[in-house]
């Protein structure tokens, strides 16, 4: 199949993973010449079908990538989209002057995009938030062999590999063994392990007797207020008050222009002063 009529939207690896490897490894793999032309083209011309063809050849060089990072549990289709996506980057900033491969300065690219969807993904509260940390993430789970924890000796060998304090790699450890718990208790847990969840353990502060009371008292006062300042208007502006804002189905302004034989604007404007008359009517009885 040659780059040419390979379809492009088709390229995704969410839909069919084994179709989609199959797919870019039939992708003619380019020459240093037909690379170094079409990077010029780009470059030189902004040559956007230069630029697809050199994302699609390098595009089997991604999946061999994600393939790497496939111990992290994430799905390989996601590794491999930001992976692409890591590729694209690299295309858009290639500089064919420097004299170097395409893939040789697209590698960054690859793995930072994956590296970053990898720590956004693998746990939900951040365990790698600095330069430092993340690598030392990677880096730790790769010299880790076993799942035991390390020894002092590993510990040691492993800090000054990477340049960092023994307690370092110590609290990177620890964080790697963790797991994320649930806030809310899980649809398959039995009645001993929900009152384990954590969402138990949180005061609810409409549980109080007092609050509750203060509430009921303060909602039964407002309606008796209510009630009251309605029954002070109209009985035209009361009824148009209760059928917008206090029936169930509650009635447009046209409907009340043809109940009332008035425009749609007059029935707004009696809705306005018979609301600032209740406001009105409110405010005295509370300040009484």
């Amino acid at each position: 199949m040659s780059n040419s009529l390979l379809p492009v939207g088709q390229l995704s690896p969410g839909h069919d993973l084994g179709g989609y490897i199959k797919a870019v490894n039939s992708i003619a793999v380019l020459s240093a010449e037909e690379e170094r032309d079409l990077a010029f083209r780009l470059h030189n011309e902004g040559d956007l079908e230069a630029a697809r063809r050199l994302v699609l050849s390098h595009l089997r060089f991604v999946v061999h990538i994600a393939r790497s990072y496939s111990g992290y549990g994430l799905p390989q289709a996601d590794l491999i989209q930001e992976g692409n996506v890591g590729l694209m980057k690299a295309v858009k900033r290639f500089d064919p002057h420097q004299g170097v491969r395409l893939v040789s300065f697209a590698v960054h690219w690859i793995k930072a995009e994956i590296h970053e969807f990898v720590l956004r993904n693998w746990r939900i509260v951040k365990i790698a938030t600095t330069k430092a940390q993340r690598k030392l993430f990677f880096n730790l789970r790769s010299a880790k062999k076993r799942l035991a924890w390390l020894n002092n000796d590993e510990v040691d060998a492993i800090a000054a590999d990477l340049d960092v304090k023994p307690e370092v790699v110590r609290d990177m450890e620890g964080r790697l063994s963790s797991f994320d718990a649930g806030f809310d208790a899980s649809p398959s847990d039995d009645e001993d392990s929900v009152y384990q969840s954590p969402a138990q353990y949180l005061d609810d502060a409409d549980s109080d007797p007092a609050t509750q009371l203060e509430y009921t008292d303060y909602e039964q006062n407002s309606t008796h207020l209510l009630m009251g300042a309605l029954e002070g208007l109209d009985e035209r502006s009361r009824d148009i008050l209760q059928r917008r804002w206090l029936s169930e189905d509650k009635a447009t302004l046209h409907d009340l222009a043809d109940v009332y034989g008035v425009s749609a604007e007059r029935i707004r404007q009696l809705e306005k002063n018979a609301m600032k008359k209740l406001r009105e009517k409110m405010g005295d009885s509370l300040a009484a």
